[in-house]
């Protein structure tokens, strides 16, 4: 196995990753960002990502 190598980029997503993706994509109404068949890493960028849209959205709009 190469050094760089990363297990979780080849395990399918847990349980609880694809329930967490699922809610996620809902509240951000981004539903092409959950998919079935994805690795624990992918899983957890999307996860990632739409947490940080989300806690972006619910922020004040930012005024001069």
């Amino acid at each position: 196995m190469p050094e760089n190598s990363n297990p979780a980029e080849n395990m399918p997503m847990t349980a609880e990753q694809s329930a967490r993706l699922k809610q996620l994509s809902i509240e951000a109404y981004e539903l092409d960002a959950f998919g079935e068949i994805l690795s624990q890493a992918e899983a957890a960028r999307r996860i990632a990502t739409l947490s940080a849209k989300l806690k972006l959205l619910d922020e004040p709009p930012h005024t001069l």
